[in-house]
């Protein structure tokens, strides 16, 4: 793995619970800035050492400068930007050196596009892999960042009214989150809609809509809490029925027998047994599950 490339021996650490953030966008920066709090908790405090990737933004000085600020109001003095640009970067042992120490790993936004054509099949994405499920490391991405935790993640498509066939592109992500499609800014851009028409052509995966200035924080196999200030919203098309294979291009779907779970802001759903509320979907456990469980480390 990318670990044997490295010149220096990695810090030793005691294992973490390893949690992934999928932000939607816009968070807290100025206020309480409760969830950059939580990832800095996540990551190990003030003593932690977090880096920032800025690859997705077309402003990368402008938005590394703003992060670095913040992380470093909030107490933490060891902030630094890792250097990934391209492909070329994405190669370079220092940078794998660099991800493989990290305890927390900031994801800004920008085009998830432009990340993934950096990132795709290089030693970089599967030391974020490494760094991840074997060290620990606390994973967060915001916007475009959330975008790509998936696997299967959304590259285009416009906030259309209704769903509709065609009305999005999908590529393939980062792979963190496998049985999901996650999309960001989600009630403040109407994406409702968007969603369910990506859904209506997987229906294997669920959708994971986020609000703006708010996480889903999944703890691998063990729970999934919402923070912030808005909802995330799942679609479930498990047992959806739809008219998709009959309909033309930009043509509205039928979509019958779809699912919708809302969690607010605030909650946590544990996935043992003991600790499910009697007011739960028989199957909502089952739902759940899908998205905390631990994927395949990439390579």
């Amino acid at each position: 793995m990318a670990s044997g490339l490295l010149s220096q021996p990695l810090r030793a650490q005691a294992p973490r619970q390893a949690r992934l953030m999928v932000i939607g966008g816009a968070e807290d920066r100025l206020q309480d800035r409760l969830i950059l709090r939580k990832f800095v908790d996540y990551s190990g405090g003030s003593g932690a050492r977090i880096r920032l990737i800025t690859a997705a933004s077309a402003e990368p000085d402008g938005v590394w400068d703003s992060y670095r600020k913040v992380f470093q109001e909030l107490g933490v003095a060891d902030v630094q930007r890792l250097a990934l640009t391209d492909q070329d970067s994405a190669h370079a042992p220092e940078l794998q050196q660099d991800i493989l120490q990290a305890d927390g790993i900031f994801i800004s936004g920008g085009d998830q596009g432009k990340l993934m054509q950096a990132l795709w099949e290089t030693p970089a994405y599967t030391s974020l892999h490494e760094a991840f499920h074997v060290r620990g490391c606390c994973l967060a991405g915001t916007s475009a960042g959330a975008a790509v935790m998936s696997r299967h993640m959304i590259a285009q498509g416009v906030s259309v009214l209704r769903p509709s066939k065609d009305a999005t592109a999908t590529d393939m992500g980062l792979g963190f989150i496998t049985q999901a499609v996650v999309d960001q800014h989600f009630s403040e851009r109407r994406r409702l809609a968007r969603l369910m028409s990506t859904l209506a052509l997987r229906p294997d995966l669920l959708g994971v809509g986020i609000d703006e200035d708010t996480a889903l924080v999944i703890e691998r196999n063990q729970a999934i809490e919402v923070i912030g200030r808005g909802s995330v919203t799942i679609v479930d098309p498990t047992r959806m029925r739809s008219n998709v294979d009959e309909v033309e291009a930009a043509e509205q779907i039928e979509m019958l027998g779809v699912e919708l779970h809302m969690l607010p802001a605030g909650r946590r759903y544990s996935m043992d047994t003991a600790d499910i509320p009697a007011h739960w979907p028989g199957h909502l456990k089952k739902v759940l599950m899908r998205l905390a469980m631990q994927g395949p480390i990439r390579g």
